[in-house]
């Protein structure tokens, strides 16, 4: 029997012992990881997994159980096991599905050239050419740290439920991760950042893979050389950059409006929300200038899919609205705890982690203004390009956001004096009302979002305009 007829063998056999719904998602993964510090390989491998999720409902009550065999008989008793934990499960209230379109169709990342065509040694061999474009632009005094690491992800699966829904997809992800500390005059700055797209290595392959690196270390080492602590002694305007608002649109929007967070469920794992107090839809958070969007349909991006781990077409989900609290992240599950649709949110790192609601591409959605209309109307302020740390409560309310590359505006022009660590520390409410404009442009950076228990690591972007400004933030600073 292939896989297809297992899983398809197993929606039966769940049927035939009274499951309500019975859903198998089979997953087949490679991984591959490379990595090297200051010209040295440090670790090259991959590591595959294989196997069959399952899920069924009983009498209100489900059960997630995995499989890492294959077998027919072994398939069987998974099933069996999961029949028989739905059905002891006791619940207050009982669990309810959203009704849902079935779909039977194949979705794929297009690819140009498939990561398992590449060797090992032309993948770290294309870490070492960023390794001798580093060395050949700073002095190794300049740059005592350098990090990279390229990590790959192929994966097929294969989807079947109950209901009839047929979903197959291959998925491919490329993500790169550079680390770099930096020495100056003014002491030492430590700069961490990711970038990936869901494609084949036709993306590091691109000459934009290295010069993104080296930019990347020009920038942190020009902190390290240049960057004075200022005090402010009274509120000032700041325009953040896109890594910036992404992070903020991440953390203090994103995980606030999953749907598991504000019904409870996450609450002893990643947390609570403080949309729990607000009214979805007509509660103000933000001021008219600031709509969020999550995405998971942009081509070739970090969170791309086009339909969930639940088999929900994807679509665009706009989480904050003109300022207002308009729409969360449900699954099947949440959705139907409160009589609505799922918006196709739900994903699962492998065969053996349940789905749960999970963000893609969540972003600050882009305004009409250039940049420098931004700049220009500010006589003085801070232009925070990027971050280096940032810290937020369970509630995603209390957030602090600490800068690397930050400069001083001064009478509408973005100078050449660098402000060391500058420190955002504000509610997620102040962040947001604070916004009166939004740049054109979007600028995405690639990332690994963690939730649940077990974890489920998961990719996504965060992104935004080219830049966003914020009115009258006290801010705070680091001492040297």
């Amino acid at each position: 029997m292939t896989f297809y007829e297992k899983v398809l063998h197993g929606i039966e056999f769940g049927t035939s012992l009274g499951a309500e719904y019975t859903e198998l998602r089979y997953v087949q993964t490679v991984m591959e990881s490379y990595r090297i510090r200051n010209g040295d390989i440090i670790s090259a491998g991959s590591t595959e997994s294989e196997g069959i999720g399952i899920r069924t409902l009983m009498e209100g009550g489900m059960a997630f159980v995995s499989t890492a065999s294959l077998a027919k008989g072994e398939i069987e008793q998974a099933v069996q096991t999961a029949v028989r934990l739905a059905r002891s499960t006791r619940r207050r209230s009982p669990l309810v599905l959203s009704k849902e379109q079935i779909v039977q169709t194949n979705w794929e990342v297009p690819v140009e050239i498939p990561f398992p065509e590449i060797t090992s040694d032309t993948k770290l061999q294309r870490l070492l050419e960023v390794e001798r474009e580093l060395t050949s632009v700073f002095d190794s005094g300049a740059l005592p740290i350098r990090s990279a690491m390229i990590v790959t992800e192929t994966s097929k699966k294969f989807l079947a439920t109950s209901e009839g829904t047929q979903i197959e997809s291959d998925y491919s992800l490329g993500r790169f991760t550079g680390m770099i500390t930096a020495k100056g005059a003014k002491g030492s700055e430590q700069r961490f950042f990711s970038r990936g797209a869901t494609a084949g290595w036709e993306w590091f392959a691109a000459p934009q893979f290295i010069e993104t690196f080296i930019d990347e270390a020009k920038a942190v080492h020009r902190v390290a050389e240049l960057a004075e602590q200022v005090t402010f002694e009274k509120p000032v305007d700041v325009i953040i950059g896109p890594e910036v608002a992404g992070i903020i649109a991440h953390e203090n929007c994103g995980h606030p409006s999953e749907a598991d967070r504000i019904q409870g469920r996450e609450g002893a794992n990643a947390g609570e929300s403080f949309w729990m107090d607000i009214d979805i839809g007509k509660t103000r958070v933000g001021s008219p200038a600031v709509t969020i969007i999550d995405n998971p349909t942009i081509p070739k991006s970090g969170g791309y899919y086009l339909y969930d781990d639940e088999g929900v077409k994807a679509r665009p989900r706009y989480l904050i609205k003109e300022g207002i609290a308009n729409e969360i992240f449900h699954d099947r599950q949440t959705a139907g705890r409160i009589g609505v649709l799922s918006n196709g949110s739900s994903r699962a790192t492998g065969f053996d982690r349940e789905p749960i609601p999970r963000m893609a591409n969540t972003y600050f959605a882009a305004g009409d203004y250039s940049v420098e209309e931004l700049v220009e109307e500010i006589k003085f302020g801070v232009f925070i390009d990027n971050f280096t740390e940032w810290n937020i409560d369970d509630r995603r309310y209390q957030s602090k956001y600490t800068g690397s590359l930050a400069r001083i505006i001064r009478n509408g022009e973005v100078t050449d004096e660098y402000v060391r660590r500058p420190v955002l520390e504000l509610t997620s409410r102040g962040l947001f009302e604070s916004v009166d404009a939004c740049a054109k442009g979007f600028v995405a950076d690639q990332a690994i979002c963690g939730k649940s228990d077990p974890g489920q690591g998961i990719a996504v972007w965060t992104a935004g305009p080219e830049a966003v400004r914020m009115r009258k933030i006290r801010l705070g600073g680091v001492q040297q």
